[in-house]
Order: C-alpha cells, then sequence, then structure tokens
C-alpha cells in the first residue's frame, strides 16, 4: 500500500507539471473560434496547423522571419554553453586540486554573486557593454549570459573534480601521460556527467532569458526568441494561438538538447573508476 500511494502521489505531480506543457500544445491546434470559446475544450474538435503556417512563413517584423530568431537563440545558448564549459571545468580543476591563497574567499564570493538580482545588473552592465563597444551584438549577450553560469558551473564541477581519485591521474602519469592526455583521457570522461549538468543550466539560462537580450540589442534582426515572443502582445489584444505555437516551437531546442545529453547524466561513473 505504502508502494501505491508512492506511486500515486508521485502521477499526481507528474499530472501537474505536464498539464501546462500540454494545454500549450493543444491550444496551438485550436482555430480562434475554439480557443476564444466561453467553454474550454481540453482536447481540439477541429485540429489545425494555421498557427504553425502563420509563425513560419509569415513576418513578425518586416524583413525578419521566426528561422532568424531561432537561429540567433541557438547561437547565443550554444555559445554559452561551450565557453562557459570549458572555462568552468579549467577553473574547477583549479580549485580542486590546487592549494593556493584566497581560496576559500574566492568559494565564497562564488555563492555571493548567486545571491545578487540579476536585475540590479542591468544598468551596471550596460554602461559596461557600450564602453566595450558590443552594444546591439549577439557577442554582449554571450558574455553576459557567461558570467551568470560561471559561478553555479565552478561550484558544482569543483565537486565533481574532488571525487575523482587523485591515484587515477598519478597512474596515468606513471605509465608516461602528460598533463595534457591526463586531463583529456582520464579527468574530463569522469567529469562529463557533472559537465553535462551544469551545461542544461547555462543553455536553459541564455535561453529563456529576456530582459538583458531586449536592453543590449536594439536591431530587431537580432532578437533573440523570447524578445520576438513579445510581439504577438498587442494593445487591445492577444494572439494567443500564436503565442501557444510559438511557446510550442520555443520548447522543442530544450527537450532535443536534454534528450541528446541526458545519457550522461549518471554521477555514478565516478563511484566505481579505481575498481579492477
Amino acid at each position: 500500500m505504502k508502494k501505491v500511494a508512492l506511486n500515486g502521489a508521485g502521477l499526481l505531480v507528474a499530472l501537474f507539471a505536464v498539464f501546462p506543457v500540454y494545454w500549450m500544445v493543444a491550444t496551438s491546434l485550436k482555430p480562434n473560434r475554439e480557443i476564444f470559446s466561453a467553454t474550454p475544450r481540453p482536447v481540439p474538435a477541429h485540429p489545425t496547423l494555421e498557427h504553425y503556417r502563420e509563425i513560419l512563413t509569415g513576418n513578425l517584423i518586416p524583413g525578419v522571419t521566426f528561422g532568424d530568431f531561432l537561429f540567433n537563440s541557438v547561437l547565443v545558448a550554444v555559445s554559452t554553453v561551450v565557453l562557459s564549459g570549458l572555462v568552468a571545468l579549467l577553473a574547477a580543476t583549479a580549485v580542486a586540486r590546487f592549494r593556493f591563497r584566497l581560496r576559500t574567499t574566492f568559494l565564497i564570493l562564488l555563492l555571493v554573486v548567486q545571491m545578487i538580482p540579476l536585475e540590479a545588473l542591468v544598468i551596471p552592465l550596460f554602461l559596461m557593454i557600450q564602453r566595450l563597444g558590443l552594444y546591439n551584438t549577439l557577442p554582449s549577450l554571450i558574455l553576459t549570459y557567461l558570467g551568470f553560469s560561471l559561478p553555479f558551473a565552478v561550484w558544482m564541477l569543483r565537486g565533481f573534480v574532488a571525487a575523482v581519485p587523485k591515484e587515477l591521474e598519478e597512474a596515468a602519469a606513471i605509465d608516461g601521460a602528460s598533463r595534457s592526455q591526463i586531463f583529456r583521457k582520464v579527468l574530463f570522461p569522469l567529469v562529463a556527467p557533472g559537465l553535462v549538468a551544469t551545461s542544461i543550466f547555462s543553455f536553459i539560462t541564455a535561453w529563456n532569458e529576456l530582459i538583458f537580450a531586449l536592453t543590449f540589442v536594439n536591431d530587431q534582426s537580432r532578437y533573440t526568441l523570447p524578445v520576438a515572443m513579445t510581439f504577438f502582445f498587442g494593445r487591445d489584444d492577444t494572439a494567443w494561438g500564436s503565442v501557444m505555437a510559438a511557446s510550442t516551437l520555443f520548447t522543442l531546442p530544450v527537450i532535443v538538447f536534454f534528450l541528446l545529453v541526458q545519457r550522461r547524466m549518471v554521477s555514478g561513473l565516478v563511484a566505481g573508476a579505481v575498481k579492477g
């Protein structure tokens, strides 16, 4: 009975979490008369792809298509993931393996940075971006998201690097492996699960962010998808069908990215590393 109760509770939580996503997809397939009907329908009575065609074939902004916004978002998100993963892995290795002055202070600062509200940094970061000559460019967003992702990534990866036994690296060194070979062939494969976890966080952070993307970029052709979503909300009405269709397409890359990396999210790889 206890197992049945726990499974039932888990099922209810799963349904509660999945229902908004289902409603979003279902609404994107409804014609406007069903969306604005006084009687809500959980299942579309007359499914249609009209809203998807409007988004994919039309221009939200003259001369700019949905594909352009998608490309900008993918470029920013992937660049943030690659750079944050590389820098965080090197920093985490240094913090976990070496002893230096102010090491503990550095670790505490990583936590303190996470406590600062992002909205409080809009103006100082905007002035910094202007002075660097990066205003109205996608690199400004990449650098900003990189700064937000690194503290969490370094803190998380430090634990994974510290969990790797030093004996593995010493054994590889005795066998004649260089420092770069030890890093690539011994440390990196064992830290990969943690790197995947931090990559997901970095990707979602860069993919969903709106405030800085709206502040640092003025050229509409360089807008990312979160900013493009605001064009569906008018002063007098809202194109809910288009909003839901765009939200569905907006969610798909995150799901695809997670499916590609979820096999590596197995922290148990380190547990048996020294066996045999």
